[in-house]
Formats: structure tokens, C-alpha cells, sequence
């Protein structure tokens, strides 16, 4: 028995512009978009995209104008207006260096002499979150972040690798022989969808999007739709 009644409105789904995993601009609207609705879609729930900036599409979610945030890494905060699924997939977030500054990075009291170019709004690892040592500067993107890195007006930028790669080969072209990332990974966050709380259904609905993530993981076609983007 499908959940959503004929005739339901569909899932209002909602994410930034973060390629490859959410921007109108690829096929399928990024891996993220095409794994979550074809998850939603075998849990029996029609969906649509909508595609905003990060902050609005936080605040359109509290107020009720979106269903589903698709790109969420799990904060404590977002757990007072959203019902978090389990991961659907895993960010390795890196941290990127001019080519060449030598920045050792072991353990975070390592980068505490260091300005940290950080996107506006989103939630890192909670223990870089919470060092009140840190020097971080705010951007509104990833591009500005690694432009200030190439130019020296920070040392560091963090990024998800699959995406720092991506804009790499497209957007960030001409700086990427300049910067590189460190080895060691700043921290592995899982990405989850964020289900608003005053959406009838919250829980049964994060259930059937987990246990159909689980089906396509095992059956292929999760592998199947990561391949197409180059993430396998």
C-alpha cells in the first residue's frame, strides 16, 4: 500500500546549487537530486526540485515552504524543526592548500594559525565547529573560497572532495595546478535528507527513503546512478 494518497501534493524537495551533487544544470539535477527522488519515488512518494540558495532553502524548510532538504549533514540545531534520515551517502571533507605552502595537518589545534575560508551556513565536523581557536573567514561558495587560497588572502579552504574535483576540471579551471589538498581528510560527514517536522509522516517517510536507499545499494542501481557522474 503506498503511503501518499492519489492526488497528493507531491514532495517538495530542496537544495542549493552544490555540483555534482544538486545543480539544474546537470543531467538528472546531480546525483544527490537523482538518488533521493528515485529513492522517494520506490518508497511510493511523487517529488519535485526546487533549487535556492542554502539559506533560504534552511528557512523555507522551518517555514513550511519545502518538504525535504536532500543535502544535509546532521547538526544538533537541525534537529529542532527537521527529522533526519540515515546517510545516503558520504562527504570526505578535504582541506586545500597552495601547492607547495607544506601545512601539516595531523590533529585541529594544527590549523588554529591559520585563516580557514569556510561556506556561509554550513555545518562541519562538530569538534571544528566548536574550536573557538579557529581563524575562519565566511564565503558564499567553494570558488571563493579556493581564489582566496590561490591568491594568499587565506591558507586553507575546506571543501567536499567530489566536489572541489568537480569545480577543479569546470569553473576553477584556471587555478587548480595551484592548489592541492592535504592528505589527511578534515573529517568523513554523512549526507542525509532533512524532512520537516510539521510534515505528516516525517518518520514513516525517512524509513521507506532508507530502506529503498538499501534496495538500490544492493540490486545495483545506486552504483548504477553514482557511475554516470563520475563518483564510482
Amino acid at each position: 500500500l503506498l503511503p501518499w494518497s492519489v492526488g497528493a501534493q507531491p514532495l517538495r524537495l530542496v537544495a542549493d546549487s552544490w555540483p555534482p551533487f544538486s545543480d539544474r544544470r546537470l543531467d538528472g539535477n546531480g546525483v544527490a537530486v537523482e538518488l533521493v527522488s528515485t529513492a522517494l519515488k520506490r518508497a511510493g512518494y511523487a517529488s519535485d526540485y526546487r533549487e535556492v540558495p542554502w539559506q533560504r532553502a534552511v528557512l523555507g524548510l522551518q517555514r513550511g515552504d519545502y518538504d525535504v532538504l536532500i543535502t544535509a549533514w546532521y547538526s544538533r540545531e537541525r534537529e529542532a524543526f527537521g527529522h533526519f534520515s540515515a546517510p545516503y551517502l558520504v562527504n570526505r571533507i578535504r582541506v586545500v592548500q597552495h601547492k607547495g605552502a607544506g601545512i601539516v595537518f595531523n590533529q585541529l589545534a594544527d590549523l588554529r594559525s591559520y585563516k580557514i575560508a569556510v561556506r556561509r551556513g554550513y555545518a562541519y565536523s562538530q569538534a571544528f565547529m566548536a574550536d573557538a581557536q579557529g581563524r575562519t573567514v565566511e564565503v558564499s561558495s567553494f570558488e571563493s573560497a579556493a581564489r582566496m587560497v590561490q591568491r594568499g588572502r587565506v591558507s586553507l579552504a575546506l571543501e567536499d572532495e567530489y566536489v572541489a574535483r568537480f569545480l577543479f576540471r569546470h569553473s576553477l579551471k584556471d587555478v587548480a595546478d595551484d592548489l592541492e589538498f592535504l592528505p589527511k581528510p578534515l573529517s568523513e560527514n554523512g549526507l542525509h535528507i532533512l524532512i520537516r517536522l510539521t510534515l505528516d509522516e516525517h518518520a514513516e517517510i525517512a524509513r521507506r527513503f532508507d530502506a529503498a536507499i538499501a534496495a538500490m545499494q544492493a540490486d545495483g542501481s545506486y552504483a548504477a546512478i553514482m557511475a554516470r557522474y563520475g563518483l564510482q
